[in-house]
């Protein structure tokens, strides 16, 4: 390779040789020989590329709030540069739900270059915000900002899970209904007998009997879980929210906080 009085570059490539000038145009390096030569740039990567980015403002009031409430969720975005409102484009409200995020609602910003949401969340989690962009400035995805739902503490539910609590680890034994030693039925009538007053069964399939009938996707923590094979209940528990549960699992196991194990269960309302 050599260099010659203009200051051009001589790449040798077999038997020729090709002369390359290259220049730095709009922070882009653009060949200026044939194209034999040449790389070209998508057109859609260089517009992607000279859009600006937005600096981003976002608030959750409140962060912690009981079932029932609302959470208001407030996002403005600025032009870094100057400070001025962006005040066109799409923001999204989104939640992460069963590891997915997915979209609750969308506002066009306003004159302020702002956009407010409301949600009513039954259960903690996660939530952000999406800017979809414009054709000046990119999208951008907001930091997550975890969203904490509970039960107010005057609630017949709240009562269900403080007594659900004072048990975790508490030894598994067939037949036993407390204080110390339980099964998995006697655990779910021992709690709703001493925490709100409400007598069951000392049988998992017989609990399924008693309360009110909520669909799935309607239970709340405090509510009696009943696992089935087919029809028959053979395992008890009571809902602890986001998926979990507390119960007595079996011989060896103490009772304990986990994930509900199986997708055949009806859900009673006792609390």
């Amino acid at each position: 390779m050599h260099e010659n009085s203009s200051g051009r570059r001589l790449v040798t490539a077999g038997a020729g040789t090709i002369a390359l000038s290259l220049s730095l145009f709009a922070g882009q390096l653009v060949a200026t020989s044939g194209a034999a030569a040449s790389t070209s740039i998508p057109a859609a990567s260089v517009a992607a590329a000279a859009k600006k980015q937005v600096s981003i403002r976002t608030t959750y009031t409140p962060r912690t709030l009981k079932i029932g409430g609302s959470v208001k969720i407030t996002v403005t975005y600025r032009n870094p540069a100057n400070g001025a409102a962006v005040t066109s484009g799409t923001v999204r409200l989104q939640a992460l739900r069963n590891g997915k995020w997915s979209t609750w609602a969308a506002r066009n910003l306003n004159k302020k270059g702002t956009a407010t949401f409301t949600a009513k969340p039954r259960v903690t989690g996660y939530f952000r915000t999406v800017y979809t962009g414009n054709a000046v400035f990119a999208g951008r995805v907001g930091g997550a900002t975890r969203i904490t739902v509970v039960a107010p503490s005057s609630s017949r539910a709240a009562k269900v899970l403080a007594e659900a609590r004072k048990h975790v680890g508490k030894l598994y034994l067939y037949g036993a209904a407390g204080p110390n030693r339980f099964d998995c039925s006697g655990y779910t009538m021992y709690v709703y007998r001493k925490s709100i007053g409400v007598k069951l069964p000392h049988k998992a399939d017989s609990q399924q009997r008693y309360g009110r009938a909520v669909s799935k996707g309607a239970k709340k923590p405090g509510d009696l879980l009943i696992t089935r094979s087919g029809g028959y209940g053979y395992h008890a528990a009571i809902y602890a929210g986001n998926g979990y549960m507390y119960d007595s699992p079996h011989s060896g196991a103490r009772i304990s906080k986990r994930k509900i194990f199986s997708q055949n269960y009806v859900v009673r309302r006792l609390a």
